[in-house]
């Protein structure tokens, strides 16, 4: 059996979301997606994903080979609640068009249904709930997705999601328990796990073998208590700063990391941190974020198990 290579089974990556924000597109506006592809890989990484600001396929894919970075995937807003599993279903081959397109494999999906991420309701307390018959139908609407994928050589990667009816450890279990492991798995976001739980150590061991990308999303406590405290939105949350790069808050990610190696992960990890970028520079940021990686989660594992 071949040694597990960190380096060579794992793969960062950071998502646009630090440059410009899909939830609020007028902050961010004046950078540009050559911008953010030449600040990432200055920065070390060796993929992004899909923003709501990209151009089309081909122009992508000229900008990105140029500076030899990778599509790792995309966001997919799923509606199968709202519009049924057939509209929804056919959405979504037209997203895993594009993903081949790209060369990219995650389709990162949300059930946005009822989702308040878009609204001025508490982040903390308004989270809508899904009935039986709904639950249902998401996962029979999943397992559909998963299918198609397999015919582009896309993974369904389910993103549980603070202000979603999936969001909690209860309602991601409930996910993983019925829908089909073959078809449906998960993106492990460590900022809403420690959000949504207090820790984010109890979902990843339950899920762990079913986790095929990862966000590393790290949270201010402070900011994450005053925004709690005073009720607000997940806009407005962001916007106070809750969330930031690895490295530069309260989550401590080397279990994490621990944990994804010594189960022989092989994806992508990729910081993703929702952020004025007029408050924090999003190459500085960037550059942080790698360097914590490297020196902090990389190198110790690898030290610790040269043998």
């Amino acid at each position: 059996m071949s040694k597990y290579d960190i380096n060579k089974n794992i793969k960062l990556g950071i998502c646009p979301i630090g440059w410009r924000n899909d939830d609020i597109p007028s902050i961010g506006a004046e950078n540009t997606f050559p911008q953010l592809l030449s600040d990432a890989a200055l920065a070390g990484f060796k993929g992004v994903e899909v923003g709501g600001f990209f151009p089309e396929a081909n122009e992508i894919n000229y900008e990105r080979k140029l500076r030899n970075i990778e599509i790792a995937g995309q966001w997919f807003s799923s509606f199968i609640i709202r519009d049924g599993i057939d509209q929804a279903a056919a959405d979504f081959e037209e997203h895993c068009k594009n993903l081949q397109a790209l060369g990219a494999h995650i389709a990162t999906v949300s059930e946005q249904t009822y989702s308040i991420q878009q609204t001025s309701k508490n982040i903390f307390k308004d989270k809508p709930y899904f009935t039986d018959q709904e639950w249902e139908e998401v996962c029979e609407g999943l397992n559909k997705y998963g299918e198609i994928g397999k015919k582009y050589g896309v993974k369904v990667a389910y993103h549980h999601h603070l202000g979603t009816g999936i969001q909690t450890f209860e309602e991601t279990k409930r996910l993983m328990d019925n829908t089909d492991p073959e078809k449906v798995n998960l993106v492990f976001d460590t900022g809403h796990a420690y959000v949504a739980e207090g820790d984010v150590m109890p979902m990843l061991n339950a899920f762990v073998e079913r986790v095929v990308h990862v966000h590393f999303k790290d949270v201010r406590k402070d900011k994450e208590n005053d925004s709690r405290a005073r009720g607000l939105s997940f806009q407005d949350s962001f916007m106070n700063d809750m969330f930031t790069v690895p490295g530069d808050g309260s989550i401590d990610f080397r279990p994490v990391f621990k944990t994804l190696a010594d189960h022989k992960y092989t994806g992508w990890i990729m910081v993703e941190a929702e952020q004025d970028p007029k408050k924090h520079n999003p190459f500085e940021m960037a550059v942080k974020a790698h360097e914590y990686m490297e020196n902090e989660l990389f190198m110790p594992y690898e030290k610790k198990n040269l043998n």
